[in-house]
Parts: C-alpha cells; structure tokens; sequence
C-alpha cells in the first residue's frame, strides 16, 4: 500500500477528471492521498473532492503565494472547513522566498495563524519551504509547531534533517528526490530517520524520473518511494508500509483497506 501525502486535485491543478486520476492511483497500489488546498476557493473543493472519492483526504489552507489573501474573514472560514471529517490538516501554509509573490511579513502572519489553528484543532500542519529555511524555523519553534508537523516537498539540506528530526517534524520528499541533478537532495532524504519520511507527489507538478515533464499524479509516488528505498537500503515494499504508517500517525486516518 502506498501514500500520496501531498497532491492537487482541484480544477484549477487537474485537467483530467478526478475519478480517473484517483482510479490510476488506486490500481498503483496508491490506498491514501490528500489534496491539497491553496486557498479558500481550492480548500472548499479539496474537501469536496474527498467527501466523493474513497481514500482521498483534504487539507485546506493559504500558500504563502496567496498569503495576501489570508484575512481575518477568510481564516475564519478556513476554521470552519477545517472541522469536516474529511480534512485531516491545515495547509498549505509556510514561506516561499524565492518567488515572493506576497510579502514576507503577510507570509510570515499567514503562517503563524495557520499554525495556531492546527493546534487548536489538533490538526496536522504542512509546510511550504522555498529558500526560507531559517525562518521558517525561527517561526516553528517561536509559535511551538503542531505535534504533527510536516515540511512537505523537502527542500533543505542535512542541517535541516538534523533540526527537523530534533523537534520530531515529518519530513515528505517529492519527485524531485528522482531527478538526476539532485545528489544533494538524496543526501538529505538519506539522512531522514524512518519513522519522520513521508512520500508524495506534489502533483501535478514535481514528476519523478523518468517522466520528467510530464503531468504528474498520484500514482506516480510509487517512483519516489522507490528512490527513498534505494537510499535507506530496504526494499520498495517496506518503504511503501513505512510511509504508510507514517502517514497514518502524522495525519490520523484510519488504517485503509488495499484497493483492488
């Protein structure tokens, strides 16, 4: 069985139908995914799309792309949609200097409430990291992370590993760990003690190796957790049941059923 931890599924990502992409998951061996909101438009609909769909969960938040928009009225909404059963974390949220679409400060605002409302809901929270790794930190440990805090699509180095693994924060790896000019990536994901790895697509963005641009989909996580495999040194089965089960701990959904 294996997790996709991080996906886009919503309309505004996805051009296929829904039902197909999660179909092609599902006979990947893909038995849990969660799509991911980027603001109060996506986060409505990622809840949607996993009320209709079996082993799709949600999680609703602002990107700090977006943080501009993250209001005192739309993070009320946000809290809101947070409580549906289907939705199992809040997020995205975090700090992206490298494109700088909202101000750092609103980025930084943004992400301290998102972390205040995932405490508050015992929610999971997952992060966005681009070129901000020192706040971003600063941040975490300033407002206490979450107890389930996960830096998805990671992007740090082993100083980074080491920090995160201090604090106990989840470390998920996307299709990126697969491209061939990533060596220093792969050092980092080797370093990741296994019980804080978690796998994911970051679809339909990030496609593994050797489907490098291309879309990408859920599916294709079994690529990224072969790598991680490769560089812990167990088999592809036991690294699927390993992200599995800590998918399951850091976002509390029941233990699935094989799809088949």
């Amino acid at each position: 069985m294996l997790t996709d931890t991080h996906c886009h599924l919503t309309r505004a990502e996805s051009d296929e139908p829904v039902e197909d992409v999660v179909a092609r998951a599902h006979a990947q061996g893909v038995t849990s995914m969660i799509t991911v909101g980027v603001d109060l438009a996506s986060s409505v609909e990622a809840v949607q799309i996993a009320s209709a769909h079996a082993g799709v969960h949600a999680a609703v938040g602002i990107h700090p792309h977006n943080a501009i928009e993250a209001s005192d009225g739309v993070l009320e909404r946000l809290a809101r949609l947070a409580t549906a059963p289907e939705a199992v974390a809040i997020g995205e949220t975090g700090l992206d200097y490298f494109h700088d679409h909202s101000p750092r400060m609103r980025q930084e605002e943004s992400l301290r409430a998102h972390l205040r409302l995932a405490k508050e809901l015992d929610h999971a929270v997952i992060l966005h990291n681009r070129q901000a790794h020192d706040d971003l930190v600063r941040v975490l440990l300033d407002e206490t992370a979450p107890p389930r805090t996960v830096l998805h699509c990671f992007s740090g180095g082993v100083d980074l590993v080491q920090v995160c693994a201090e604090h106990g924060w989840f470390m998920s790896f996307a299709g990126n760990v697969t491209f061939p000019n990533a060596d220093q990536l792969r050092d980092a994901a080797a370093q990741v003690p296994l019980e804080l790895l978690l796998a994911e697509t970051d679809s339909p963005y990030l496609s593994p190796h050797p489907h490098r641009g291309k879309p990408n989909e859920p599916a294709g996580v079994r690529l990224v957790v072969e790598q991680l495999a490769r560089l812990h040194g167990v088999e592809p089965a036991e690294m699927a049941r390993i992200t599995s089960d800590n998918a399951q701990r850091a976002f509390g959904w029941p233990q699935p059923a094989a799809w088949g």
